[in-house]
């Protein structure tokens, strides 16, 4: 039995809240140790994240404390760095990626508090959130827990999201952000408004940027790769990158890897599972 790795997207009228919802099950699967691992790349999206069955501790960066037994619920802000969590034996878990200023909206939490951690969720999110999570755990299947989710989030997106702003696509997230900043009335100082930035997004406008550019250039790369037509210079040219070497800072930055070793291990190393289904 294989493992189960899936990229949900969300129904549309909450496209511009969550990025994804991302489901991996090993469950039934015979899987050595050293396949128990799920590496990710830096990222700027907030995470919550709930642990159905098994358990997951954090490897990389080195997080003793942070384990996450079978029934718990974290939340986390953006990663400035790639990580690495393990699972001891078999595991089910689901992590739900919204867009920082969304979740912000939803919640009022500075996302500048909450960079490069995990912490429970009844920590930072009040009573309503703790029963989504309660009603997601207990609920028969992953279809009934999106359900659950999207019912939850409707209503509430529907009364803070800025219709000026928010297209009801993904399209180009951090470009929108730059967009809400200007709407806000700050836009006419450059200080305040990175300022602002990072309350809604938790990292700076420059981070944001290099990363939605090399989420999206790898995603072309690896579809150019599958069609067996990859070039890593014309990825380079197309992402606006300067040259290839620039391509591949940057993607060391973000992943701790090479474009050409992000694509090689996406396809052939279980533990990079979750470059294979980003879309």
């Amino acid at each position: 039995m294989l493992p189960v790795s899936k990229f949900i997207v969300p129904r549309r009228s909450l496209a511009s809240c969550l990025r994804a919802i991302v489901v991996r099950n090993t469950v039934g699967c015979a899987l050595a140790d050293a396949q128990r691992l799920n590496r990710y790349p830096a990222t700027g999206f907030p995470v919550l994240f709930l642990q159905l069955v098994g358990e997951s501790v954090m490897v990389e960066p080195p997080m003793p404390d942070m384990a996450c037994p079978q029934g718990g619920v974290l939340l986390s802000g953006a990663w400035t760095g790639p990580t690495v969590s393990a699972n001891p034996g078999p595991t089910h878990f689901m992590t739900v990626l919204f867009f920082p200023e969304a979740l912000h909206r939803l919640t009022g939490i500075d996302m500048s508090t909450i960079v490069d951690q995990f912490q429970p969720l009844e920590a930072l999110l009040g009573a309503d959130w703790q029963q989504l999570a309660a009603h997601m755990l207990a609920a028969p299947d992953d279809e009934a827990r999106v359900a659950l989710l999207e019912d939850f989030l409707e209503p509430r997106w529907r009364a803070v999201r800025d219709d000026s702003t928010f297209d009801g696509a993904v399209g180009d997230w951090v470009r929108r952000l730059e967009g809400q900043a200007a709407a806000a009335g700050i836009g006419r100082s450059v200080r305040m408004a990175e300022r602002r930035i990072r309350e809604w997004a938790g990292q700076p406008l420059r981070r944001l940027r290099r990363s939605y550019r090399a989420e999206q250039t790898f995603i072309a790369a690896r579809d150019a790769a599958l069609k067996g037509k990859v070039s890593l210079g014309d990825m380079a040219q197309l992402g606006g990158y300067s040259d290839q070497s620039h391509m591949s800072r940057e993607a060391r930055e973000i992943s701790g890897l090479s474009p050409s070793e992000i694509l090689r291990r996406g396809l052939e190393d279980e533990t990079y599972w979750v470059y294979r289904i980003w879309n």
